[in-house]
């Protein structure tokens, strides 16, 4: 089981947006894909339909099942209605996770544990992180094996990701180990000199990480999420899908022979 977190200490950048597209192109080259809304925000579970305010077995009742100390975790996941795509839905109770149990020992590691339980029934896990450092983001980080950096191209992400490259640096020293990334630039539209400028500099500053293609500003993403069904499924044709099929195609070669888009499985 393949797991990735798409994360950054800057919101309105397109994470959810990549989670969703990225798990419905995986589900649609055949794999077993689940994703997990770490935001307590829940815009990952309202895409789907779920209400992050009355969802039962959310990603909280597996942090609060844990901090009582049960080696079992409940079965929190839904489906999306998208076949091979499910999802373990956020509840707004996990905004108060830091002040209840960030103090405690272990819950750096719940969702890695909770996943490692899944591992026979998924073959991708995409975590949807929090645009902050706190107990969640850290459980992203500890449990994935590939990080994923949505950045607008906008100046003021920039200070977003350089916020989430020190937070990846803290965490890679305490677990001792490389968490490799991939910096994905998002929202681009060519006609702006904001997008062309903020993508020159990406692409000074992070060579070795930055993915060499971009996302462009695209409206079919929004009336996908309005529908409440993956891009691939709404407009297969979409500038947006394409690009992120190219990125999965990237994605995929470091863990996976390269599937061409659409194929059979």
């Amino acid at each position: 089981m393949n797991i990735w977190s798409i994360a950054n200490q800057k919101g309105g950048v397109g994470k959810t947006t990549t989670a969703v597209a990225l798990a419905g192109l995986l589900a649609q080259r055949g794999r077993e894909t689940l994703l997990v809304d770490l935001d307590p925000q829940g815009s990952l579970t309202a895409y789907f339909g779920y209400d992050p305010e009355s969802v039962e077995s959310s990603v909280y009742d597996i942090f609060a099942d844990a901090a009582a100390g049960s080696a079992a975790h409940p079965d929190s996941v839904r489906p999306t209605g998208c076949e091979r795509l499910s999802l373990v839905p956020a509840s707004t109770a996990l905004s108060t996770l830091d002040r209840r149990l960030g103090a405690r020992d272990g819950m750096g590691l719940v969702v890695a544990r909770y996943l490692a339980q899944l591992s026979g029934r998924f073959d991708y896990v995409l975590i949807d992180c929090p645009p902050a450092l706190g107990l969640l983001m850290v459980n992203a980080l500890a449990a994935c094996e590939r990080l994923i950096i949505p950045v607008q191209t906008e100046f003021l992400a920039l200070k977003g990701l350089e916020r989430m490259l020190h937070t990846l640096s803290m965490v890679t020293r305490s677990r001792r180990l490389d968490l490799p990334y991939v910096i994905v630039p998002t929202l681009f539209d060519r006609r702006t000199r904001a997008s062309l400028d903020t993508l020159s500099q990406l692409q000074e500053r992070y060579p070795d990480h930055l993915w060499s293609g971009t996302v462009p500003v695209d409206t079919q993403l929004r009336e996908a999420s309005r529908a409440g069904i993956t891009p691939c499924q709404h407009f297969p044709q979409a500038r947006a899908v394409t690009a992120y099929s190219a990125l999965l195609d990237h994605l995929l070669a470091a863990v996976d022979p390269p599937v061409p888009a659409g194929a059979a499985v």
